[in-house]
């Protein structure tokens, strides 16, 4: 068995992800920015043409870039993002090769989403936002998809893991806004100076959803991520059905955890 936990920014993924850590040792989490065989987000994604352009560029860092590379077919990933260095740029310049936000086709992004799933054969896995958030936000921020359009991308994606064992754990937020406060001071400098919130508003603010619709600002972002709950809870009873449980993000008991670790 294989758990992908998925939920809202500020829905508590991350300490459920340890929870099940610790309840199944047996088990390896694997969370954003990680090396992952059914997620790319926070890793470029380049042919290897293309990465000996990367180590040529940044050979005083060549050793540290190779040892979070990995090599898929005609393809490197980098983890770019676990990279520590003061060179100016290269964070940035690493970004661009992240297959999400509209840096590629739709049809090569669909492509690369649909084969990794069909060649992953990973057991007793746990995987943090690999599955709806990273493509469900490319789709409705980046691509302006109607919901029905991503519903259809997500049955391909049903298909294509057809032969794998895995259960969604879906972490439902009952105050979106309310979640969304609580990490605004969480993820704040010493100084109370909120160092997550401004960034995720200009990313959503600049956004051709955004600026199709006429929106910025903070009611406009809680409203989308209102949607795009509804959206992945229409997803889960729509193609995944009898592959999910769907926990309170904030008051899911041991006893339900209990339940589903068990699976």
């Amino acid at each position: 068995m294989n758990f992908f936990i998925e939920g809202l920014q500020g829905s508590g993924k991350s300490t459920l992800v340890q929870k099940i850590s610790e309840k199944l040792p047996g088990y390896t989490a694997v969370r954003e920015g990680d090396y992952s065989p059914v997620e790319l987000a926070w890793c470029a994604y380049v042919t290897k043409e293309k990465y000996r352009e990367i180590l040529d560029k940044y050979s005083s860092i060549r050793a540290d870039i190779e040892a979070k590379s990995h090599e898929e077919g005609d393809h490197k990933i980098v983890c770019y993002t676990q990279i520590m260095t003061d060179i100016p740029g290269f964070h940035k310049d690493l970004e661009q090769y992240e297959i999400y936000n509209d840096r590629v086709s739709f049809e090569d992004f669909k492509e690369t989403v649909l084969r990794r799933y069909r060649a992953w054969n990973g057991d007793k896995g746990i995987y943090e936002c690999s599955l709806f958030q990273n493509s469900v936000e490319d789709m409705i921020l980046f691509r302006c998809a109607s919901d029905d359009e991503i519903v259809d991308f997500y049955r391909e994606v049903l298909d294509a893991l057809s032969d794998k064992e895995y259960h969604i754990l879906y972490l439902q937020a009952e105050d979106v806004a309310g979640n969304i406060s609580v990490i605004r001071k969480e993820r704040s400098d010493e100084n109370g100076n909120e160092m997550w919130f401004p960034l995720m508003l200009d990313y959503f603010d600049h956004c051709p959803y955004a600026l199709k619709k006429g929106v910025s600002g903070a009611d406009a972002l809680i409203a989308h991520l209102e949607h795009r709950q509804k959206l992945e809870l229409r997803l889960l009873k729509e193609v995944f059905e009898g592959k999910y449980t769907i926990l309170n993000s904030k008051a899911y008991s041991e006893a339900d955890f209990s339940n589903f670790a068990n699976i």
